[in-house]
């Protein structure tokens, strides 16, 4: 039996698949997306998250924490190793990302140092987007590391 490719889902994949139906057309339509490529796409992949995405997945309204942390549960969880650390610090530079968005470099570092196959992610201005598509790669190649194929939920559907 052929395995699985990897995925890791970070948090917004995770906050938009649980979160109630928000009145934004733009965001309704990534949650409906969101709920069915769960349910259909999904399946095909083994499923990783990290100890920053049980964090972020954490905080806030202890019920919808609750229900995002038990969306979750089964998924493989991947470690936080000092390389992964110094891989995020480029990312963080690199991208030239805002303190606030720190985490985010983490998501890919760990997505690339880990070896996953893809990044899944609806964050489009810190992860999924193309400036920092680039970026990464540009900062891997020079390491002679891989990268993962970043990209949304929608980009994933015909898995």
């Amino acid at each position: 039996m052929a395995m699985k490719p990897t995925i890791y889902i970070e948090t917004s994949v995770i906050s938009y698949l649980t979160a109630q139906m928000s009145r934004d057309l733009i965001v309704a339509a990534h949650q409906q997306v969101t709920a069915e490529w769960w349910e259909q796409a999904l399946p095909k992949f083994e499923p990783f998250i990290s100890p920053v995405v049980l964090e972020e997945i954490g905080r806030g309204d202890p019920n919808a924490a609750e229900k995002r942390i038990k969306s979750v549960q089964s998924f493989g969880i991947l470690d936080v190793t000092p390389e992964v650390r110094d891989l995020a610090e480029h990312y963080f530079a690199g991208i030239d990302l805002p303190e606030k968005a720190r985490a985010d470099a983490y998501h890919l570092a760990l997505a690339v140092w880990q070896g996953m196959d893809y990044l899944v992610s609806w964050n489009c201005t810190h992860i999924a987007g193309g400036k920092v598509k680039l970026i990464v790669a540009g900062i891997n190649a020079g390491r002679g590391i891989g990268s993962p194929i970043i990209c949304t939920p929608e980009e994933l559907m015909e898995v």
